[in-house]
């Protein structure tokens, strides 16, 4: 069985349900587990990624708008590889290779007539959905069925402990310039983690905010985790939000309650590691209570 994963939630799902050694590409992003980076790279932006948040956007934006993807598919590599199951997405046109693309490059393929496993996740259930649906279509239900065991069974624990307690409220800052708030599974983490998520909704696509509305919710915390950035590409921007007007008198910074957070590796990768993101918010939220161990490695204090 050869497998082509094109999205990285994508590969640690199969890479969790024990098909790692079946894996022959991968899209540029798959970076986890250790092992995958070997693989052959069947995508590739379409925009330049090392630029400013506000540049990122304005180029992605106007690929969009022309009707175009974001991503590029490298269709006679993908025709060498000849796979059995490609892996992708038809949630978010930003976050892979559109699923219009990848249906006209495996019709077109040649040496294999490869099923086509489309995720959907957009909010906590359909990421459990997602696994049980990867896990039937590769002949592997039992094992789908253990796994979203494990992950409900974990989420549970850290829920319990936080019963009763004060839920202090958190802003999930998704995108820096323009401003996003996190939503899809990310309230759902939230709440499970102890907090109350402010003004993005669970199971919604992630929207664009004024800096004034989220201003007046003074969140208790700030927790920034772009999509695509880990800790040191997030702090060379963060003065697009320190010097926005108002900042220093917010709550969660006069508390110094402002976590830079692997926003690359955690929270916008719809997969196993949710679980790992939820622990990251429940040390966040509630420090005397969880210690998982994820400071300085997935965290940082502002």
């Amino acid at each position: 069985m050869k497998i082509v994963s094109l999205l990285p939630s994508s590969t640690e799902i199969l890479c969790r349900l024990g098909f790692k050694n079946y894996l022959v590409g991968r899209s540029h992003e798959c970076d986890f587990p250790e092992g995958v980076s070997h693989l052959p790279v069947l995508t590739a932006p379409k925009f330049n990624k090392y630029v400013d948040s506000a540049t990122i956007n304005k180029s992605v934006a106007a690929l969009l708008e022309h009707g175009l993807s974001v991503y590029k598919l490298d269709t006679d590599l993908l025709e060498s590889l000849a796979p059995d199951f490609i892996v992708t997405q038809s949630q978010c046109e930003v976050c892979a290779v559109s699923m219009k693309d990848v249906e006209k490059a495996a019709c077109a393929l040649m040496s294999s007539n490869p099923i086509i496993i489309n995720l959907e996740p957009n909010n906590l259930d359909d990421v459990y959905d997602d696994i049980l649906k990867t896990a039937l279509a590769l002949g592997v239900a039992d094992k789908g069925s253990e796994v979203r065991r494990e992950i409900q069974e974990s989420l549970s624990a850290i829920e319990s402990k936080t019963q009763g307690l004060e839920h202090p409220s958190i802003a999930c800052i998704e995108w820096l310039d323009p401003l996003m708030l996190a939503a899809n599974w990310v309230p759902e983490l939230v709440e499970i983690a102890g907090g109350t998520n402010v003004l993005a909704k669970k199971g919604t696509h992630s929207n664009f905010y004024k800096w004034e509305d989220i201003r007046v919710q003074d969140p208790d915390i700030i927790a920034v985790m772009p999509c695509g950035f880990g800790i040191d590409r997030t702090l060379e921007e963060m003065d697009l939000l320190t010097n926005l007007p108002g900042w220093k008198d917010l709550r969660a910074v006069r508390n110094q309650k402002v976590f830079i957070t692997d926003g690359n590796q955690f929270f916008n990768r719809p997969g196993p590691r949710l679980l790992e993101s939820t622990e990251i918010l429940a040390e966040i939220l509630h420090p005397k209570l969880f210690n998982f161990g994820h400071q300085q490695k997935s965290y940082s204090t502002l």
